[in-house]
């Protein structure tokens, strides 16, 4: 027997009774499929709703949180960012190239429609190993796709992250992220108040592609039929045209409201606008300037077609709108109107298709809260302590091995891919937190950081320290934290294992936002990500913006000069769990991950700004996967000197350079300031030792009692810089 048509959509079959019981009769087919895009989970957010409410999301400095585009934060003398991260997981498993593109053509139309002009791209990237020739060619083609977009745009691409998983072999995760600045008076929202106030489409010409995106980025992968029209097509050159004539628009202060056209395309932007403004909205397909012939109104409405926005002119500006637009080449074609009524109206001329309540579709999904269970193979997982570790027996061994981990190693080959060079960009990627140009000497910080493999090991601990290393790495230049987006990527939230991974990651998440007070301005929840080979990792995705008030206080990225004396500004523990070394060096995944303080963690990110603020501080890293290994390495290949570390006896030498601690920063400073940050940092409570200093060519690592290592500089880079080439070449 054929399933219902509701089933083939998607809807449950007690969904279906609850929109027959809101519209009183039974809903046509075009009504259905509106019901199905905006109830479905990746519109209707109908497993995450309750928990998102932990979050914070309110500080004085916060002029947008969630339920906008974008989120906005007010940075001061006449400037304010928009920024926010989103997925496009499953596109990007289907057709990768394309995938990518279209996530970062939405994410900048998030910003743009938030009256900013977009400043700097961000990703985070989750793939299976590349030894596997799927992999590669996934990550081949999804940062062409990512620097096709970015590039054509005229968008420097700042920085980003990426790991590699066995857990991540069937479904990829492409996250982007974007930044925009504005004035704060100049901020737009998706807010339509004024009856017959006119709707107005502009960008592309609408096309089938993409009819059911929302349903299919809200299954497993494998399950149903992956179509062509699962994945649109983007056009950058089309999207520099959008953006150009959006920003236009949002100078002269031409709109009331915008709303970028991305899943469920014209039914979800004429929804999200009318119920945010409390009225509703009237569209006539047969005014939609079409690319194909003989498309039926379901394809329009749902249509996914790219560079897209909704608009609605300020009353008597229609006009003008439209002039613009078409100066820009855009399609532009008003398409209908704001009502008083609270209805979502289709039309076909005077024929009406489809009448359903604004409210229904956007505020009263059903809601589900699944039982939660612990996973069992929480269980089962190694639990790795010094003790159950043997030394290495060759320390310079285990040092290249960990430079060499695809996880660790350069993103050089990467990065070379994305533009980057632009007159407001102070730092762009492969050293530390990305750097934009502000008024004055002032200066943006923004990073996206998430270590999954801590939040496997332990959900709650490991969102936690998302956060936390987010805040510390903008810490270490100076920067104090000022919003967080997020992308929660998780599997199938029907099974009761994710829910709990999922609550308990919010929990650490939420808990180190309140104590480090960090503010939520919005992001993305990604559901389904499973495949036939299991689901990934909970795999939360910070992006953090922060303020940097005197940009030639900037710590460098390395060290550039010799006799810099290194400290260790934190405490090292005696734990290996969760990290690369034990994986990498030991075979092996097992946990628990690092500890985390917050409160400890709170006073050496403020200790660090300090010194920094002062002028003390000529290096900073924090220490995080691979430890104060990687820490120094970094410092050594991206400075071109050497430096000469002896460990202290307190914690076997293993632990202390390879363990990942949290809550540690190592810094570099002139002699003359060793007893000044000293002193500043035992007044603050934080742990501070003396390790070493900057000088030669090799890295030196000894104890009291023995040479652990020396490296040249050629070893370290080779090993470092050469690993994801090589690895890319097999």
């Amino acid at each position: 027997m054929d399933s219902p048509v509701y089933r083939e959509l998607g809807l449950e079959e007690e969904e279906y009774r609850s929109i027959k019981g809101l519209l009183g009769r039974e809903p046509n087919l075009l009504e259905l499929g509106m019901f199905a895009a905006l109830w479905s989970e990746h519109c209707g957010y109908k497993h995450s709703r309750p928990y998102l409410k932990m979050f914070p999301t309110e500080a004085p400095w916060v002029l947008q949180g969630p339920g906008e585009n974008a989120g906005v934060i007010d940075l001061g003398q006449g400037e304010a960012v928009a920024f926010k991260i989103e997925s496009h997981n499953h596109p990007s498993a289907v057709s990768p190239f394309q995938g990518a593109a279209t996530g970062v053509g939405g994410i900048i139309r998030d910003i743009l429609a938030m009256g900013a002009r977009p400043v700097a791209l961000f990703n985070s990237l989750r793939l299976g190993p590349l030894d596997n020739p799927r992999n590669r060619h996934l990550l081949e083609n999804v940062v062409a796709g990512l620097a096709y977009y970015g590039n054509c745009a005229g968008i420097p691409s700042l920085g980003g992250e990426i790991y590699f998983e066995p857990c991540y072999q069937g479904n990829p995760l492409v996250n982007a992220m974007a930044v925009g600045l504005l004035s704060p008076e100049k901020i737009q929202r998706g807010r339509a108040r004024t009856p017959g106030a006119s709707l107005v489409l502009i960008g592309a010409k609408t096309g089938r592609e993409g009819v059911q995106g929302a349903a299919f980025a809200s299954q497993e992968l494998g399950e149903g039929v992956m179509g062509e029209g699962a994945t649109p097509q983007g056009d950058a050159v089309k999207g520099k045209l959008l953006m150009g004539a959006c920003l236009e628009l949002a100078e002269k202060g031409l709109l009331e409201a915008v709303q970028d056209l991305g899943a469920a395309g014209l039914t979800s932007a004429a929804a999200e606008m009318a119920a945010r403004g409390g009225s509703g909205a009237e569209v006539d397909i047969s005014q939609v300037p079409l690319k194909e012939e003989n498309m039926t109104p379901y394809e329009i409405m749902l249509s996914e077609s790219q560079e897209r926005m909704l608009v609605v002119p300020q009353r008597g500006k229609e006009g003008e709108v439209l002039k613009i637009c078409r100066r820009w080449n855009l399609s532009a074609a008003v398409v209908g109107r704001i009502t008083p009524d609270g209805l979502l109206r289709v039309k076909e001329g005077e024929k009406i298709l489809a009448e359903v309540p604004v409210k229904a579709l956007t505020e009263q999904c059903p809601v589900y809260q699944v039982e939660r269970e612990a996973p069992g193979y929480l269980k089962q997982i190694p639990q790795v302590s010094l003790a159950s570790l043997p030394e290495p027996q060759d320390y310079r061994e285990a040092f290249l091995k960990l430079l060499a981990s695809p996880n660790l190693a350069s993103r050089e080959w990467l990065y070379r891919h994305f533009n980057w060079e632009n007159p407001w960009v102070l730092r762009g990627p492969g050293a530390g937190p990305g750097l934009i140009k502000l008024k004055g000497q002032r200066a943006l910080a923004v990073t996206v950081d998430g270590n999954s493999l801590y939040c496997y090991l332990d959900p709650e601990r490991g969102g936690a320290i998302a956060v936390a290393e987010a805040a510390r790495n903008l810490a270490c230049v100076g920067a104090k934290p000022l919003g967080l987006t997020n992308c929660l990527n998780f599997g199938n939230p029907e099974k009761p294992e994710t829910a709990w991974q999922f609550y308990h990651v919010i929990l650490g998440m939420s808990q180190a936002c309140r104590v480090l007070d960090i503010p939520v301005t919005g992001g993305n929840v990604s559901f389904y990500n499973e495949s036939p080979q299991g689901a990934v990792y909970p795999t939360p995705i910070v992006g953090m913006v922060g303020l940097v008030e005197d940009e030639g206080k900037i710590p460098s990225p390395g060290f550039t000069a010799p006799d810099w004396v290194i400290i260790l500004l934190g405490e090292t523990l005696p734990e290996l769990g969760g990290s690369e070394y034990v994986k990498v060096v030991h075979g092996m995944v097992g946990g628990p991950p690092p500890q985390l303080d917050l409160t400890k963690e709170k006073i050496l990110q403020e200790t660090v700004r300090e010194m920094i603020r002062r002028g003390w501080v000529k290096w900073a890293q924090d220490c995080s996967e691979g430890g104060l290994a990687l820490a120094l390495a970094e410092g050594v290949l991206l400075g071109g000197w050497g430096a000469r570390v002896e460990l202290p006896e307190a914690v076997r030498p293993d632990a202390f350079l390879f363990g990942e601690s949290q809550s540690r920063v190592l810094l570099a400073v002139e002699p003359v300031r060793v007893e000044e940050v000293m002193r500043l940092a035992r007044h603050q409570g934080v742990e501070v030792n003396i390790l070493g200093s900057t000088g030669g060519k090799n890295l030196a690592i000894w104890t009291a009692r023995r040479a652990l290592l020396e490296l040249s500089f050629e070893e370290m880079e080779r090993a470092w810089r050469e690993a994801l080439p090589c690895l890319m070449e097999i």
